[in-house]
């Protein structure tokens, strides 16, 4: 007979001589043992009569009655035994909970990875990862906007919905938003992978892949600008650099006969929005208003 039939006929307690012999052969046969044995330590907790119970039950008259009393078939109590014993298992072991960090708008986070490797978040970003795998897998979920400087050690992965980037120890950016790409390399080298492409950036390249369109370009910054409370633009669609105001100062922008597509090329200080709208505005003749409960008002400049 094998090992299943075995433990199958174990927990029906239907095991002969000879086969109960076989069975205590096993090698995990005083595993299943201790489960039984555990099982029989069940028990509800002790209970406490209420004194004004106690004196209603003194006052009624009482009828003998038989006492009744049942136990469960040790094939069910063998059963319901490794159910408890597995899903213990199963909850300590295999089920793992990531660790989730996120900013809000006009938030940014600094914060350090459980090998020391640094993560700066920027508004309105979340990170994900497994604390419990961290020493073997160095695997990262982006959403948003985030600044890597990653220990030396194994592979380290930033994953977002639109692709992939590996590195082992370096300085990096990363910024997945509206199913837009965007890795700036500061130090080293860092692999990117988007569908099946890849693409070797190193110190001072810049990286977009949008609309299964790439382009490449050149930096000459020690760090990402919004690290420092400025944002730089290089030819990004205005619409980008309008939701990216409404990040850093918690505001609503609406739009009146504008073009969201035409390109611009700049920054602003996140210091101040009326600034901050002027350094926008002005080069494309935007004109803007600043209304109540944090309301902005663009318009085409007449």
């Amino acid at each position: 007979m094998d090992r299943k039939d075995l433990i199958n006929k174990w927990l029906l307690d239907d095991l002969n001589e000879e086969e109960t012999i076989a069975f205590n052969e096993l090698e995990d046969a005083s595993f299943f043992d201790e489960i039984i044995s555990d099982a029989k330590f069940f028990k509800a907790s002790d209970f406490s009569e209420m004194p004004e119970y106690t004196d209603f039950k003194k006052r009624i008259p009482s009828s003998p009655r038989k006492e009744r009393s049942f136990s469960l078939p040790l094939p069910f109590l063998r059963i319901a035994s490794i159910m408890i014993v597995a899903f213990g298992l199963y909850y300590f072991l295999v089920y793992d909970t990531n660790t989730v960090l996120e900013t809000a708008v006009v938030e940014k986070s600094d914060l350090l990875l459980p090998d020391d490797t640094r993560v700066v978040l920027n508004s309105e970003s979340k990170i994900s990862f497994s604390e419990k795998h961290w020493s073997s897998k160095r695997d990262i979920e982006l959403q948003g906007e985030a600044f890597f400087d990653v220990a030396k050690g194994s592979r380290f992965d930033v994953r977002t919905p639109v692709g992939m980037v590996s590195v082992l120890g370096t300085e990096f950016n990363v910024k997945h938003r509206n199913n837009i790409l965007e890795v700036s390399c500061f130090e080293g080298k860092v692999l990117v992978t988007y569908g099946n492409e890849t693409k070797i950036l190193e110190q001072g390249d810049n990286f977009r892949f949008a609309n299964e369109e790439v382009l490449s370009g050149k930096h000459s910054f020690d760090a990402p600008q919004w690290t420092e409370n400025k944002s730089y633009f290089e030819r990004i669609p205005v619409s980008e650099v309008f939701s990216e105001i409404e990040r850093q100062f918690g505001v609503s922008i609406q739009l009146d006969n504008i073009n969201e597509n035409q390109f611009f090329t700049g920054g602003f200080d996140h210091s101040d929005l009326e600034e901050a709208l002027l350094a926008v505005t002005q080069p494309l003749d935007i004109d803007y208003e600043i209304l109540k409960q944090k309301i902005v008002r663009l318009s085409t400049r007449e």
